[in-house]
């Protein structure tokens, strides 16, 4: 028998439909957050920003990619997302974008901030900070009355040091005519050192 007749006798391929087509109305993402966002799964929020016929079979790869653990979807970069088949960069971004705006519901709001204290300083970084796997140099750049102009990233280091020079330390105080700066960094370990 040649090859043609061989695929002439397997059967046709059978295509599953996606999740979201067999579920009933009231179980589908985009209602149950419009009903209450807070009683919705990780799987489920993730799946409506998503979007599309395929949301909840991609969530569920997305996630299983991350041991379902969403500080790791937080801090992975948009093209490492991009590597689950079918999440494409523009998706990516999407998702990066969704996160990010979750975390900034617990920062201070657009207003300018004050800082009166260094309390004040590490509570305006803490939450973002917090998630960082390597470590980060910013500034926390401020005007005459000690409000916050702008957070600038000085430099990103590996896992236990970062290495930079003065000059970029200052670069960004000086363009922005910043009447002073905080300079602040994490650790990823998550445990505090004198310097």
């Amino acid at each position: 028998m040649n090859d043609n007749n061989s695929l002439l006798l397997q059967p046709p391929p059978t295509y599953e439909q996606p999740i979201l087509k067999t579920m009933p109305l009231r179980e589908q993402p985009a209602y149950r957050i419009t009903q209450n966002a807070n009683a919705c799964n990780i799987t489920e929020l993730v799946a409506a920003v998503i979007g599309g016929q395929k949301q909840i079979e991609l969530s569920q790869a997305l996630l299983a990619r991350f041991d379902g653990d969403i500080r790791r979807l937080y801090q992975a970069h948009p093209s490492e997302l991009a590597k689950v088949k079918g999440i494409h960069q523009a998706t990516a971004i999407r998702i990066k974008a969704a996160l990010n705006l979750g975390l900034r519901l617990s920062m201070p709001g657009d207003e300018r901030t004050a800082i009166n204290s260094p309390a004040d300083a590490a509570a305006l970084v803490q939450a973002e900070m917090s998630l960082l796997e390597k470590e980060h140099l910013r500034t926390i750049l401020l005007d005459r009355r000690n409000r916050v102009l702008e957070i600038v990233e000085v430099y990103q280091g590996s896992v236990n040091s970062s290495q930079v020079r003065v000059g970029e330390v200052f670069q960004a105080a000086i363009s922005r005519h910043a009447s002073a700066l905080i300079l602040i960094h994490n650790h990823p370990s998550g445990a505090p050192r004198s310097m």
